[in-house]
């Protein structure tokens, strides 16, 4: 008998082995399931069934009867040593007896422990390695023991048959590989853990979430009062709705700040799902400050039904260590459940990826609806691959794309420009699901924006405070968190203050605070950096906001009158000391002024906006890394060559080389009493446990190394463990602004007070 696995039971006797040849099968029915939505069941099976040809070496049986059921489990997650390699027999056998075809299969199979590698790069060479002696030997050694069955299979098709053929192949490649992995890891899992995988599925059906929003909505509508806003978002639910039934594709969602964006476009997802059979709901959200808002939204909405309706998958969602083994924690691993709601950093990262653990979930995209919230957020630096992304899954592999937010980016192709690097391979053929945008705008008008007489007259701190201290209540948004730090010290006392030198929980409480406070005619005024500028709930009467973009300054005015309980809210752009930082915020700032030259109309009118779009991109390198080239494969029939690895080690929305992460010591108790003090000192007895890591993702501010450093060497932070430090110096952490960058010594009562003796 040849074994896939081996497993002892807890009382300490040995499980009957796990049958190679059973788990092939296994894996192969799985793989093939999955891979059947997009018309590729024989790669699948036929990688399924040659992965782990290298498990019929002699090495590898007897090291399997050496290790206990742990160290086994272990030795089928990348990146493990200390066990023989297995992972290229198949992958050689393929590329060897497969022609062209079976580089495919090569890719899949090599890949299916470490990840998928370049075929030919100084970052990682597939190719190298299956050229090695050692390689040849595994696979000779797994041949003498391998049933000649197994290698006897049917003709593949032909890879004129994939999906987007030479632009598509690296997304396929993907997709085959994430029902390899997938399949791999449940097969085991349902031998090594078979309560764990118990756990999994069993959840509601979009048809019972479906009727239990429906009568949520019903409930919620049937109780509104009768304004003009309110009215118009039940328009703009009912349009969702009606519009849902049409053919799958891709669709732009746009309602202005405060319109209901988001239950209405879960109503038109839920209803589209209903019509064209989709299988689940991903909510795509730009910041992950504003996820767990979100998905508290639906689950209000979807309660009826149940506790565990969807999946929060981001770095900050926090788990009860009870509860480490749960469907909901499982289900992130694959995104198994009917809706997701997830960050943009996760979703679009995890498409271009290489790891297992990122690959797995993307056969479970397929079929789906995928919202993706304040789309105007799209990275241009990114951009041109990610449309090509959105434009493949929506094409060949039955997803549908909404496009929602109050500022739709131009995202059309543009095949006119003089120089043809500047051209746009685009989304076509978008449908708007609101009939009549301009009508809606116009109805949930709410604000009047003054801009400066002179776009390019800059003004000083101090007069803007002066104009700032006018207002009871007053929002002011700054483009960095030294401009907050600048505005807010020449503010009367009792300003609030936001900005990321502040750890989400301290956010969260002073968020909370301002709601309560305007909600109650408390006058409040705020000094933010742009971080309330997306899916943060709060209304104030008027709004400064420093030049920036004409999507940032639409946003910011999303913050005042947002309930049109005013005839109209006032919005200030001002021009402040100093332009924005060199980068993205200075080509906005640019681009709007631009857009808004000689422009005597409403600064916030919707035409402007793809004007003002296609000036930004146009300013923008939109693959600035060259992620495109390295996922093109132009010599289709021969050597399939792709820089999977080097594609996705580039493609990182958020560049934290440089960055670390310091856990403050924000000392306010959590709803259930306990402190960050409590995590940090589970941590130093322990070791980082992922529930553990999302207890502390809410106390952790992001800084430069060259912050860092010197308050390391200072002896203000201590890293506990590589990338992670913790504050150690008392007044580091100031209870207004948060994070002090210097070494600092504050007054007493500047300190943070815990509560506890």
């Amino acid at each position: 008998m040849y074994k896939a696995h081996i497993a002892k039971l807890e009382l300490g006797s040995w499980r009957e082995p796990h049958d190679l040849l059973e788990h092939l099968n296994g894996v192969a029915t799985l793989a093939s399931e999955y891979a059947e939505s997009f018309g590729s069941s024989q790669w699948a099976h036929l990688s399924a069934m040659l992965h782990d040809l290298g498990k019929y070496q002699p090495e590898w049986q007897q090291y399997l009867t050496k290790v206990s059921g742990y160290e086994a489990e272990n030795a089928h997650i990348e990146g493990t040593g200390g066990h023989p390699n297995h992972s290229t027999a198949g992958a050689l056998w393929a590329h060897e007896n497969l022609g062209p075809a079976g580089k495919v299969i090569a890719y899949l199979i090599a890949g299916h422990h470490a990840g998928l590698s370049d075929w030919n790069t100084e970052n990682s060479s597939l190719e190298s390695r299956l050229g090695l002696e050692e390689s040849k030997r595994e696979l000779n050694e797994s041949l003498r023991g391998a049933p000649p069955e197994l290698l006897n299979k049917a003709p593949l098709p032909s890879l004129q048959t994939v999906p987007g053929t030479k632009n598509g192949f690296a997304l396929w490649v993907r997709m085959l590989f994430s029902c390899l992995v997938d399949a791999d890891f449940l097969d085991t899992e349902g031998y090594m853990d078979p309560d764990k995988l118990d756990t999994r599925g069993n959840w509601p059906e979009l048809s019972a979430l479906h009727c239990a929003f429906d009568e949520f909505m019903a409930e919620k509508t049937k109780g509104a009062e009768d304004t003009d806003v309110n009215r118009a978002r039940t328009d703009v639910l009912v349009q969702c709705r009606t519009k849902a039934s049409e053919a799958p594709g891709l669709f732009s969602l746009t309602v202005p700040t405060g319109g209901g964006k988001t239950l209405s476009s879960m109503a038109f997802a839920l209803e589209h799902a209903k019509h064209h059979g989709k299988h689940r709901i991903i909510y795509v959200i730009p910041y992950t400050s504003i996820i767990e808002q979100t998905a508290d939204v639906f689950r209000n909405a979807f309660a009826a039904v149940g506790e565990e309706v969807l999946i929060e998958h981001h770095s900050n969602a926090e788990a009860d260590p009870k509860q480490e083994n749960s469907r909901s924690r499982l289900a992130t691993e694959n995104w198994d459940a009917p809706v997701i709601v997830t960050t943009s950093v996760q979703f679009f990262e995890s498409l271009f990826a290489a790891k297992t653990s990122r690959c797995r979930k993307l056969h479970n995209i397929c079929n789906s609806i995928v919202v993706l919230d304040e789309a105007q957020l799209l990275p241009p630096e990114y951009l041109q691959p990610i449309l090509d992304v959105l434009n493949l899954l929506s094409k060949h592999y039955g997803v549908t794309v909404v496009l929602s937010t109050a500022t739709q980016p131009a995202l059309a192709t543009v095949n006119d420009y003089l120089d043809p690097k500047k051209h746009i391979n685009g989304l076509d053929n978008v449908r708007e699901i609101i009939a009549d945008t301009d009508s809606l705008y116009k109805t949930l008008k709410r604000v009047e924006v003054e801009l400066p007489a002179d776009m390019n007259q800059h003004q000083t701190w101090d007069e803007v405070a002066k104009q700032v201290s006018t207002h009871k209540s007053a929002l002011a948004i700054v483009n960095t968190r030294k401009d907050a730090r600048e505005l807010h010290s020449r503010l009367p006392k009792g300003t609030l203050h936001l900005s990321a030198l502040m750890c989400g929980a301290h956010r969260s409480v002073v968020i909370n605070d301002i709601k309560q406070r305007t909600k109650a005619g408390t006058p409040t005024r705020v000094v933010s950096t742009q971080l309330v500028e997306a899916g943060v709930d709060i209304d104030f009467p008027v709004v400064y906001r420093a030049m920036a973009g004409l999507d940032s300054i639409a946003q910011a005015a999303g913050r005042c009158n947002r309930e049109g309980k005013l005839d109209h809210g006032k919005v200030v752009v001002f021009v402040p000391p100093k332009d924005p930082p060199k980068g993205l915020l200075l080509k906005g700032a640019n681009a709007c002024k631009s857009v808004l030259h000689g422009h005597a109309a409403d600064p916030l009118e919707r035409s402007l906006f793809e004007a003002y779009f296609r000036k930004l991109y146009y300013e923008c390198d939109l693959d600035k890394k060259g992620i495109c080239k390295d996922l093109l494969t132009d010599d289709f029939d021969r050597t399939l060559a792709v820089n999977f690895r080097t594609a996705a080690e580039k493609f990182k929305l958020i560049e934290d080389g440089d960055q670390v992460a310091v856990v403050v010591r924000y000392l306010i108790p959590d709803k259930e009493g306990n402190t960050v003090e409590d995590w940090i000192r589970v941590l130093r007895k322990g070791k980082p446990e992922r529930w553990l890591m999302r207890k502390l993702q809410r106390y952790i501010v992001r800084i430069h190394h060259r912050y860092a450093e010197p308050m390391r060497q200072h002896g203000d932070i201590e890293e506990l463990m590589p990338g992670l430090f913790v504050q150690v110096a008392d007044g580091l952490y100031n209870p207004e602004f948060g994070l002090q960058l210097d070494h600092v010594q504050l007054t007493p009562d500047q300190y943070v007070i815990s509560n506890e003796p």
